[in-house]
This record gives structure tokens, C-alpha cells and sequence, in this order.
């Protein structure tokens, strides 16, 4: 999945879209009504690439990527304002080893909210550049003669040309 371009913005609902940015900030295209933009001040506003977000895991964090893969796959995903209850069971089910005292039911609804914007998104489909592997180049045919150039062709090294002299005082 493709999410290079994609941010959530601190106090803003939503995803977004990051169209450009400019010396003042960045500009952004809201996915989910495809009209908003916004200009983001550098200084002030806080962005973070979903390609970025991890959820604390009780081993290792885990990447938001490798969450909604899993969701992709899930059979009931419950509905963001679900009871708590509810929404741990499922995220225990899609993010397996995550850190139950860290991770809020808060968190767990905007990642549902948030998988409820990107799933019918063409991108999220896409295979990500970063993970797309290199094509194998083949190595270059070895040349079957190797000529010596003769020692009388070889050229003199270069003069060095003479320091320039200091003036006295």
C-alpha cells in the first residue's frame, strides 16, 4: 500500500493529502471531502506520515502499514464509536503483541476512522514504492581481449608548474 503522501494532522479530523509545500508550510487536499485544503504552518502544526505511525508493541512496535494490511483481511471490523470492549477484541485480532496499556480505545478509533477513509482510496491498493523490489540487472559480458598499450605510448606525467614566490616585505 502506497501511503508516502498521506498525514494526519495534530487538531485536525481526517486525513490528508500532502499537494506541495512552500516556505511557509505545506499544502493539503482533505481526503474524505476532496475539497478542503489547508496550508500548514511549518512551525506550528504537527504532521505525520502514515507511512511513519507505529503502534507501541510490548517487543517492538509495529507499523501502521502492517495493521491495515491486516484489517484488509479481517472478516468484522467494528464500527469506530463501537464499545471499548469491543474495538480491543478486534485490534488484538489486527495488531497482535500491541501494548495494552499504551495503545487507548481513542487510538483504536481513529485507526478504524482513519482505515474507514483509505479502504476504497486507489493508492491503498497499490503496491509501495519503497517495498517495490529493484529489478536484477545482469552483469555486463567480460571483453575477450585486453589490449596493453606500449610503454613508448604511454604518456609523461605532467611538469609541475613552479611555486609563485612570496614578495618580501
Amino acid at each position: 500500500m502506497n501511503l508516502q503522501a498521506i498525514v494526519a494532522v495534530s487538531g485536525k479530523p481526517g486525513l490528508w493529502k500532502a499537494l506541495t509545500q512552500n516556505k511557509s508550510g505545506f499544502i493539503l487536499e482533505s481526503l474524505d471531502e476532496k475539497k478542503t485544503k489547508l496550508i500548514a504552518n511549518i512551525s506550528t502544526a504537527k504532521l505525520a506520515s502514515l507511512d511513519e505511525i507505529t503502534i507501541f508493541g510490548d517487543d517492538e512496535d509495529i507499523k501502521l502499514k502492517d495493521v491495515f494490511e491486516r484489517m484488509k483481511t479481517a472478516a468484522n471490523i467494528p464500527e469506530a464509536k463501537s464499545d471499548g470492549n469491543k474495538l480491543r477484541t478486534f485490534f488484538r485480532e489486527v495488531a497482535p503483541g500491541h501494548d495494552e496499556e499504551k495503545v487507548y480505545s481513542s487510538d483504536i478509533k481513529k485507526i478504524i476512522n482513519w482505515f474507514g477513509i483509505l479502504k476504497d482510496m486507489p493508492f491503498f491498493n497499490e503496491p509501495d514504492p519503497a517495498e517495490a523490489a529493484a529489478p536484477v540487472e545482469e552483469p555486463a559480458p567480460v571483453a575477450a581481449e585486453v589490449k596493453e598499450t606500449p610503454a613508448a605510448e604511454e604518456k609523461a606525467p605532467a611538469k609541475k608548474k613552479p611555486a609563485a614566490k612570496k614578495a618580501a616585505k
